[in-house]
């Protein structure tokens, strides 16, 4: 099992915790003992928040796209795995982090999980989102949910087909290492190919969104409005905290 463990900032990411996960996925990949791989958020609240704005919040046209080269070697060292990843949903999984879900193989939440993209409040772009949520939902709904920002609770995710089971908070995680170690059993030539046929279905698509994001997010910081966005938002928080 891999944690997502910065339970203080909802388990948001930051550049560290980025590069610890590749580390992660790649050393469970590599490890003959390890079948399966189920990925959660620690603590209650949040599989995963999305992007920490405080680490975006400063950046430039030209770290932007960096940033989207971090997240290719993310994105490609989830999908280059040959062993099944089940993503456990504790709570919110927003931007980022539902993609992160998205790209496991298999999605196990419960009532209180809410999911989306809410990126486009705080002027960023979606762009592998999209991609993400096209072929699983359809266009009108992924056009919905990408224009308003909007959450979707568990039942309307698993109406959707974007989360695949929905169990008591209490069974999620038992609910995802019982599902691994059900696909761990597997024969592991036969599992090996068939995500190596999923994966050759989409790289090309998969490339072109990553071309296509870092001209999104080149051109959306260039113009400074994530800046402004954020900066309201961080200025909103505070004014709530104060009362």
């Amino acid at each position: 099992m891999i944690t997502l463990n910065r339970p203080d900032m909802l388990n948001a990411w930051h550049r560290p915790m980025r590069d610890e996960l590749v580390a992660a996925l790649e050393a469970a990949g590599a490890a003959s003992e390890v079948g399966a791989i189920v990925l959660t958020g620690a603590g209650d609240r949040a599989f995963g928040a999305g992007q920490d704005l405080s680490e975006t919040q400063a950046f430039d046209a030209e770290r932007a796209v960096d940033w989207m080269g971090e997240w290719e070697r993310l994105y490609g060292a989830i999908r280059n795995l040959d062993k099944p990843i089940i993503a456990a949903l504790n709570g919110v999984a927003a931007g980022s982090a539902f993609q992160v879900a998205l790209l496991a193989d298999l999605r196990i939440a419960h009532p209180g999980v809410r999911v989306g993209q809410p990126e486009i409040n705080s002027g960023i772009p979606s762009v592998t989102g999209p991609w993400l949520m096209l072929d699983r939902i359809g266009l009108a709904r992924t056009i919905d949910l990408t224009l308003t920002g909007r959450m979707l609770d568990a039942e309307e995710a698993l109406a959707f087909g974007l989360v695949s089971r929905v169990v008591p908070a209490d069974q999620v995680l038992p609910s995802a290492m019982t599902l691994a170690a059900e696909l761990a059993s597997k024969p592991p030539v036969a599992m090996k190919l068939n995500k190596q046929r999923f994966r050759e279905l989409t790289e090309a698509s998969f490339r072109e969104c990553l071309a296509a994001g870092a001209e999104a997010q080149k051109a959306a910081y260039g113009s400074g409005e994530p800046a402004i966005m954020m900066e309201r938002f961080f200025a909103e928080r505070a004014a709530r905290k104060r009362g």
